[in-house]
């Protein structure tokens, strides 16, 4: 039995295709050949630096800086309304324009990636961080970024995509 407070996702197949009438519980083991769709978001300020987000350290790669914000799509929402919603979520940015730059399939954490870029103009001091998400933020340098040590940060995925795309 499914609780109310579940949080539900789409399946798909590693050909980003949505299986329908296929339908993932947060926290329960994948099955098959399904995956659920994850969505991530690189941030650009128009002054050249980038966005880097400090993980709670509750979660997952506690303390380490992420260059995305991002998250689970949930079910029946489209990628990019997902990737929209995170970002409002975590950062409290909102009304970017979203460009994909890269997709990734990882079948250990039976997840598809789909990571997309934005350049925002607004007041950098602005930044909402989401309660249990995050802990902190700051705007760095292209050439600090590319300069930070791997086990500081946890965006390989995402730093990989951007330096192929040179953005």
């Amino acid at each position: 039995m499914v609780s109310n407070m579940a949080e539900l996702w789409d399946a798909y197949n590693d050909k980003f295709e949505k299986l329908e009438g296929v339908t993932l519980v947060r926290g329960e083991k994948i099955e098959g050949d399904c995956y659920h769709m994850v969505c991530d978001v690189v941030v650009k300020h128009s002054d050249g630096s980038y966005l880097l987000m400090q993980r709670d350290y509750n979660k997952s790669h506690a303390g380490c800086w992420e260059l995305t914000a991002g998250g689970s799509v949930l079910k029946d929402e489209k990628v990019e309304d997902g990737a929209v919603r995170e970002l409002r979520e975590e950062t409290g940015i909102t009304g970017l324009e979203l460009k994909e730059i890269g997709r990734d399939v990882s079948d250990y954490h039976r997840a598809l990636y789909i990571v997309y870029f934005g350049v925002y103009s607004g007041d950098k001091n602005s930044i909402i961080l989401q309660r249990g998400e995050t802990i902190a933020y700051k705007w760095v340098s292209r050439e600090t970024l590319l300069k930070m040590p791997p086990y500081e940060m946890c965006s390989s995925r995402a730093l990989g995509f951007l330096k192929e795309a040179d953005l």
